[in-house]
């Protein structure tokens, strides 16, 4: 059955527009939440009459939409997370929490107009979510995901790579202590030829 759509309906129309959907989905859905009203002679009328009113919204939608995408398009959205050696999430970055953030820039979605193309973000490293913002307009955002647990100095160095450099001064201090054990015994040897070597010059003499 048709319908009139009375505000935006995602997935379905803007205000204004005429759809048709299942009579079930009018009749216990859009109709009784105020979404829709049913297609007929009078409710026409009515619409027609704030037609412009609703076009000029639209229009002014379409426009904060875009200047929304283009600002999107232009940063990250940076998320620490715990994980393993191997980069994986001990947890996961989900819809809500981008979200949430994407709400901190005073960007205002809804969890299901985010795209994860695997529902959630398990790993590090830099990722592509989509974002529905208003009508047929989406973006799509950069999520960058960094290890919390991991130890960065200046060179970003891994947590792996950070514990060989600890290891390397304790293997050259093992080294040297045993360079050194070994140099004493010979050191003391030869201390004992010379005075052996001087003991015996002074019997010939």
């Amino acid at each position: 059955m048709k319908v009139i759509l009375k505000q935006d309906v995602l997935n379905l129309g803007e205000e204004g527009d005429v759809c048709e959907v299942a009579r079930g989905y009018a009749r216990n859905y859009l109709v009784p939440q105020g979404f829709a009203m049913l297609y007929n002679r009078a409710n026409v009328a009515q619409i027609e009459a704030r037609r412009a009113a609703i076009e000029q919204r639209k229009g002014e939608k379409r426009k904060a939409a875009q200047e929304i995408s283009e600002r999107l398009t232009e940063q990250e959205l940076v998320f620490s997370m715990n994980a393993g050696e191997s980069g994986k999430l001990f947890g996961a970055v989900t819809s809500a929490m981008i979200v949430e953030e994407l709400g901190k820039q005073d960007v205002v979605v809804e969890r299901k107009n985010v795209d994860i193309p695997e529902g959630t973000i398990k790993s590090v490293g830099t990722h592509k979510v989509g974002v529905k913002l208003y009508g047929d307009k989406e973006t799509e955002i950069t999520v960058r995901v960094s290890a919390a647990n991991a130890p960065q100095g200046e060179s970003g160095a891994s947590a792996s790579e950070a514990r060989e450099e600890a290891k390397e001064p304790e293997d050259n201090a093992v080294s040297q202590a045993a360079a050194e054990t070994e140099e004493a015994p010979a050191a003391e040897e030869s201390a004992g030829d010379a005075s052996v070597s001087e003991e015996n010059n002074g019997e010939r003499s």
